[in-house]
């Protein structure tokens, strides 16, 4: 049974479309990533699940609630961390999910047990009744998932949990995402821009670019779209001549050139290098670097967008500063 179901959403503000004619579905008790750079739609897509944004067209069900038609049910059938904080912090970590359990009508006696249950499936018993201004970052983000879970919903919604996040703190965060889908069967939908969050949590991972999916696999079938291993050459030099010497060689199944370095996926990479920098020798190229792995999540990404996802976000932000610029009120002389 699919817990979510997708078709044709699009989001559009004014001429711009956030989010364009999605459509997919998440089996109960996945684990669904939604992957892609600041600006690509993630949160938008979550938003339209989640009820908070109205979809322009197209339509998606949530636990088997139409989000637009059945708003109520959608909501009390899902939890939801949001990417900003929304703690209060003047209040013990005990308070913030006694709070948020009254509004979900919960009686007394089930608020206590299950409040009891939640902190200690997130480790905070301990810190219960310490207010939150003096929580870390990561129990913080621990406590904001406790809170989603605390009325017993089908899909849990976790957009950039670990934003912000130390690397240590982070993995423990993925150690209690992973706890939480494997334990207690709750579907979850997480955005990230983290590649390695993607790949350690997600059963199945979409690349979200542009409000569209690029590809939509599990992490290990799209890096086997590369198809070996990744060998990176660094070179300064004739580049036009290396990379039409590259295309004749019938072992490198894909090259890619970005900022004077290749990236030449190939099987037995290791036993390649050394031709490699012999055919750059002969082309009168020097490579200053050479650097061999795995296929990673990052070059699924630039190879199904052609950037990094550091460049769409940088592409991104010159985006927003040009519509501010745009949109800034003039004054009137």
């Amino acid at each position: 049974m699919d817990d979510i179901r997708v078709e044709q959403l699009t989001k559009k503000f004014g001429d711009f479309t956030a989010v364009d004619r999605l459509s997919f579905a998440v089996p109960s008790g996945e684990l669904f990533g939604l992957l892609g750079p600041n600006g690509a739609g993630k949160t938008t897509t979550i938003n339209m699940l989640a009820t908070l944004l109205k979809p322009t067209s197209g339509s998606a069900e949530v636990a088997g609630f139409d989000v637009t038609a059945k708003r109520d049910d959608v909501r009390r059938s899902i939890g939801i961390v949001f990417q900003e904080p929304a703690l209060d912090s003047q209040l013990t970590g005990r308070e913030n999910l006694e709070f948020h359990a009254m509004m979900y009508g919960m009686g007394r006696e089930d608020r206590r047990k299950r409040i009891d249950e939640v902190l200690g499936l997130v480790e905070l018993t301990e810190k219960a009744r310490v207010q939150v201004q003096n929580y870390s970052g990561g129990m913080k983000r621990r406590l904001e998932i406790a809170r989603g879970l605390i009325h017993h919903p089908k899909v849990l919604f976790l957009d950039e949990p670990t934003l912000g996040l130390d690397a240590q703190t982070r993995r423990h965060i993925w150690d209690y995402i992973k706890k939480l889908n494997r334990d207690k069967g709750v579907t979850i939908i997480l955005t990230t821009h983290y590649m390695e969050e993607a790949d350690f949590l997600c059963g199945r991972v979409a690349i979200m670019d542009h409000g569209t999916f690029a590809a939509l696999d599990t992490p290990e079938k799209l890096k086997d779209v590369l198809g070996g291993d990744v060998v990176s050459l660094e070179v300064e030099g004739n580049i036009g001549a290396l990379e039409a010497e590259f295309r004749t060689l019938d072992w490198i199944k894909k090259a890619k050139l970005h900022e004077g370095i290749f990236s030449l996926t190939m099987e037995r990479g290791d036993r390649r290098i050394p031709e490699l920098v012999s055919v750059a020798q002969k082309a009168g190229v020097a490579v200053n670097s050479v650097n061999l792995r795995k296929p990673s999540l990052e070059d699924v990404f630039l190879y199904f967008t052609g950037k990094t996802i550091r460049e769409h976000e940088a592409s991104q932000a010159d985006r927003n500063r040009a519509m501010m610029m745009v949109h800034r009120p003039r004054r009137g002389r």
